[in-house]
């Protein structure tokens, strides 16, 4: 296949520092391949040449694609250049030296279980309490410190809250506890691999003499570590070629620095810089609107894409409501395939994982089959299941499943001991769990078999779902789904489960979808019963989208998906939705004390705005359910910047977060 003059420069070019600057749909992937082939044919030993990437998916495509190119350029069959992923390359780093630290050759790599057993034992042994810190939080506190090489002392120096000081002193002794014996987390790999280079300056010198040449691809998405990694075996020698497009970094939230793209031509003087500008996935109307939105980003490479297809201009569709979004989007889709169109031709892309559940519903409606990918099914959440287990014994007390799903959901003192005498007794006496907690008062023996603390906690939940029974049996309405939700204390199961707030706040935020559904249930009926609602949200959560229709990737099914999830595939026609702000941008980044948070977000409506060839259509709902009401929403400032209507005074309006001037 032929290169276009930038892509040719990119390949030709081998010797010292390359930046390769690849816009969105500019076939980076080609030039790459081509690179190394290149470098192959001019004497160079495939042996020689290292191939970094992020994803295992990513290395094993590249070292195929190359395969095939050998076929050619390397009959001789001379050995291949090694194509791996950060990860994966340091753990045959440090196989090979990790002795020089004191650990064992054959050290272990501690999957998730591992950890928790190990943090378990930290926490008795600082006589820390799970109420104080439980283990999944300690672990997400030293994960975050990790994937920005923050060690132990370091992390003691800048605690900002008791629960940081504590994690902090968990910390220095889980590693103490790993290197004790012999084994790195996940996330060692990357650190324990630095440590070894700057203890061991002759270890760096092996390592770095392996290879003539390096290329990282998605260089904008390193985080300290792996820059560091990288600079350090790539010094020697400077034939360093890193491929990427800052406009398209997008996980700042995980540890990725754009900087260290950015800054390429300050860490390597005499750095080449080569900007792949031809869009060949896109029409020249969704490319302008592209460039339109991201020259709004002051800290950028200077580059502008180009395409020479013409085609539909984009759509920007506002409704009055989310649920008339989905109708209208999802009609729009149906319209279409009953013309012809094929459903996998369709994206619908979102900023939160709660915002499917809207175009869910409709797409079961419509009989459309669909896939959720980058996130699970609403019906498939741990909380969406808790609420409806709940009410599901409100509704039905002999549901023994939905009963058995929350008797300790959140946590009563009723461990997995108590649940498995329960069950034993009520299928000795042929009666449902409920019926047997409903005979524990007058049983004599009970105290005695479950010990009067368990009996209480059993007496105490019983009473509360007969006291639930009572209030639904005479009203079901939005206002006593929420006292619910309260009298169960569900929140504090929330926050048990997850020690990250801003998980925290989205998983707290899908209980609040719940609500909403309710809420739609109840306006449109004229006699709201509980046992109604819960048969249309079964019917709701089977069939399409569920984990059986996730495994069956290759049927034909309209894509939901991330934004973030979303990042290296294209599809025909693309719908953005909820483009408000609060949304996108996200209320965390137009809340942070980071100035370039917003910056982020851009490029994450670059990100989405890119992945479609043909159709693009943006929609926003002018006002929003949130915890069963609706509430009026700002349309995002990305749909000024895009059109070019930055002079708009709504525009200003949505930056300072005002209400804006209805049209």
């Amino acid at each position: 296949m032929s290169l276009n003059i930038a892509q040719r420069e990119a390949v030709e070019t081998l010797r010292g520092a390359l930046l390769v600057l690849a816009g969105a749909g500019t076939g980076k992937t080609r030039v790459v391949t081509y690179r190394i082939a290149r470098l192959i044919r001019s004497g160079i030993l495939p042996s020689r040449i290292l191939a970094v990437t992020f994803t295992n998916k990513a290395a094993r495509e590249l070292q195929s694609r190359i395969g095939e190119l050998l076929k050619t350029t390397n009959p001789s069959g001379n050995g291949k250049p090694e194509a791996a992923t950060f990860h994966s390359l340091c753990v045959k780093i440090l196989r090979r030296h990790i002795t020089r630290l004191g650990y064992p050759e054959q050290f272990a790599i501690y999957d998730r279980s591992d950890q928790e057993s190990i943090a378990r034992q930290v926490l008795r042994e600082i006589k820390v309490s799970s109420a104080a810190l439980r283990p999944s939080e300690l672990l997400s506190r030293i994960s975050a410190w990790k994937s920005t090489g923050v060690n132990c002392d370091e992390a003691l120096k800048n605690v900002w809250s008791s629960k940081d000081h504590l994690a902090a002193l968990g910390y220095s002794r889980y590693q103490n506890m790993l290197r004790t014996v012999g084994a790195v987390d996940f996330d060692d790999l990357l650190l324990v691999t630095e440590e070894l280079f700057r203890k061991h300056p002759d270890v760096l010198a092996e390592e770095s003499g392996r290879f003539d040449h390096i290329l990282v691809d998605e260089y904008q998405d390193t985080n300290m570590s792996q820059y560091r990694i990288v600079r350090g075996l790539a010094l020697p020698h400077g034939n360093l070629c890193v491929v990427g497009d800052d406009d398209q970094a997008i996980y700042g939230w995980r540890g990725a620095e754009v900087k260290h793209i950015l800054n390429f031509k300050r860490d390597w003087n005499d750095a080449k810089i080569v900007r792949l500008e031809d869009n060949y996935r896109s029409t020249k109307e969704i490319i302008g609107w592209a460039n339109n939105l991201i020259r709004f980003n002051s800290q950028r490479h200077g580059k502008k894409l180009k395409s020479d297809v013409s085609g539909s201009t984009p759509t920007i569709k506002q409704c009055k409501d989310s649920e008339i979004e989905a109708k209208f989007v999802v009609n729009d889709i149906l319209s279409r395939l009953k013309a012809g169109r094929n459903a996998e031709d369709f994206a619908v892309l979102f900023r939160t994982n709660d915002q499917p559940r809207a175009f869910e519903m409709e797409f079961r409606a419509a009989k459309i089959p669909y896939i959720l990918i980058g996130g699970q099914s609403f019906f498939d959440r741990k909380e969406i299941r808790d609420v409806l287990s709940y009410l599901k014994i409100i509704n039905r007390p002999n549901d023994s499943v939905s009963l058995l799903r929350v008797l300790n959901t959140p946590p009563r003192g009723i461990g997995s001991a108590t649940v498995q005498r329960l069950t034993e007794n009520a299928n000795t006496a042929k009666v449902s769990i409920w019926d047997f907690l409903s005979r524990l008062p007058s049983d004599s023996n009970a105290s005695g078999e479950f010990g009067t603390k368990t009996v209480e906690a059993l007496q105490s939940f019983q009473s509360m779902i007969s006291e639930q029974r009572r209030i639904f049996s005479h009203e079901f309405s939005v206002e006593r789904l929420r006292e619910m939700i309260q009298a169960v204390d569900y929140e504090r199961e929330v926050e048990r489960q997850y020690p990250n707030l801003n998980e925290r706040n989205e998983r707290w935020d899908s209980v609040g979808e719940i609500i909403s559904e309710a809420s739609k249930y109840i306006s449109e009926v004229s006699k709201p019963k509980l046992s109604e609602f819960l048969d249309n949200t079964s019917v709701a959560g089977a069939d399409f989208g569920s984990g059986a229709d996730k495994q069956k990737r290759n049927r034909h099914a309209v894509i939901l998906m991330t934004l973030h999830a979303a990042k290296g595939l294209e599809f025909s026609d693309v719908y953005m939705v909820g483009m408000e702000e609060g949304l996108l941008p996200h209320y965390r980044s137009v809340d942070s004390d980071d100035v370039l948070a917003v910056d982020e977000e851009r490029r994450l409506c670059y990100v989405g705005i890119t992945r479609a060839r043909k159709r693009l259509t943006l929609t926003l709902a002018l006002n929003r359910m949130k915890w069963g009401k609706l509430r009026p929403t700002i349309p995002s400032r990305f749909l000024y910047e895009i059109t070019g209507q930055a002079e708009n005074p709504n525009y200003l309006r949505a930056i300072n977060g005002e209400k804006p001037e209805r049209q």
